[in-house]
Order: C-alpha cells, then structure tokens, then sequence
C-alpha cells in the first residue's frame, strides 16, 4: 500500500503568530510531525502543503518535499482541508504519481508519535476500513455540559437521572483529536470526507493528543516534553 502523508501548515496564525515554525524544545514545531512520519517506514511520501517560503524551507531541511507553494485561495481561513488535500491529490496525480491512501497530519499535533502513525496503519490494513480517525478521552463528560438559560437558571442542567450518578459512572466519551486522519484516496476523491462510511477509530492518549491552537497549549505542550526528556 502506497501512502502519501500531507502535513498542511499555512504561514497565517491569528491566535498563535508564526505557530508552525516556533521553536519547540529545541526544533520547529513542524518539525516534529514532519520527524514521526519519516520514522514510520510505511509510508510512500511526506509532503508539506504550505504558502510560507520560510515554512518550505524549514519542511525541506527537515526531510519532506515541498514541490509547491499553495496558491493564495488555498490559504485563507476559509479554505478546508478537503481542498487543499485534493489540490495535493491532483499535483502528484499530473506527475503520474499514484498512491492508495492519504494521510493527513495536522502539524499543531507535535506529540503524536511514530507509533501512533504505525498503529493507524496497522488498524486500517486490518479492519479492511475506508478511513480511520484518531481521538481521544474527553477530558470531562458531555453529559454535565449543557447551553446556559439567559436568566442563568440551572434547574434543567443536568438530567436527574446524570445527578444521580457520580463521575466514574458516567459513560466514557471520546472526541476526534485532530492528530491523524488515514483515508482510501479513491473514496476521498469521490467523496471529499475524512469519515466516510467504513471509518474505525485510533484511540491515542491525552498527552500525545494536545492540540496546539494558542500559547498556553505550547507552553503545555513544552512542559510534557521537557518531562519526558527528563525522564
């Protein structure tokens, strides 16, 4: 099985400026998806799509291709990923490169790990699956959590039969993790959906599923790393 590996880092960050390329424990952030995924020996090609000279060049020292700048439509906040992995899909397609599956790796995942990548693997090659998705425990239960009343009035909150209950009790909920997302490129193509029909999930752990969007989730993010370093 052919895989292509697209890491999509775009040079524009509102809540954390320059985000992709900040120095994390001693290497770029991008860096880190970029060296897990060259440590996992099944896939075919790593390649960042990105709009950002300073982005390319730091993704080509680190070991990925950068065969292009994506395009300016491509780069707002606007675009999805369906469209910029297609805009992938059909450059390698015009260079009569084929491949099986995509897999997209969001480089804000820093400490989703080699093992991480193989294990989805290994759970799509087995499960026969069209897709599969990472997630991850919820850090709190859905079912304390419900929209605020204007007035502030909790008397329906929470469901009297959830009261009742205590913490561990309560149903274990998962949520997508945003760390891997391994798809069939022919379904893809058709489809334009990283959860087709056939799509399994990878459970990760908490830690290696921080998500960096703003600056206390770096300094989280660099807190764990330099822990386990010490470790």
């Amino acid at each position: 099985m052919k895989i292509l590996a697209i890491i999509p880092a775009r040079g524009g960050s509102k809540r954390l400026p320059r985000k992709n390329i900040l120095e994390l424990c001693g290497k770029p952030l991008i860096q880190w998806t970029i060296d897990a995924v060259l440590g996992c020996d099944e896939i075919d090609t790593v390649m960042v799509s990105t709009d950002c000279y300073e982005i390319a060049k730091i993704a080509k020292n680190s070991g990925a291709e950068v065969p292009f700048l994506r395009n300016a439509e491509l780069s707002s906040d606007t675009a999805s990923s369906a469209d910029v992995v297609m805009d992938v899909i059909s450059y390698y397609s015009l260079q009569d490169k084929e491949f099986d599956a995509i897999l997209l790796l969001q480089p804000t995942s820093p400490l989703r790990t080699k093992d991480d990548i193989f294990n989805a693997i290994k759970l799509y090659k087995n499960k026969l699956a069209t897709s599969v998705v990472s997630v991850t425990e919820c850090d709190h239960s859905p079912l304390w959590c419900n929209i605020l009343t204007d007035d502030l009035n909790m008397d329906s909150f929470i469901d009297d039969d959830i009261k009742k209950l205590r913490s561990q009790d309560l149903p274990i909920y998962y949520r997508i993790n945003g760390a891997i997302y391994l798809v069939d490129i022919k379904d893809f193509c058709t489809n334009k959906s990283f959860m087709p029909k056939g799509t399994y999930s990878l459970i990760m752990s908490r830690e290696n599923s921080i998500d960096i969007d703003n600056k206390l989730d770096f300094q989280y993010a660099e807190l764990i790393l330099k822990n386990n370093n010490d470790e």
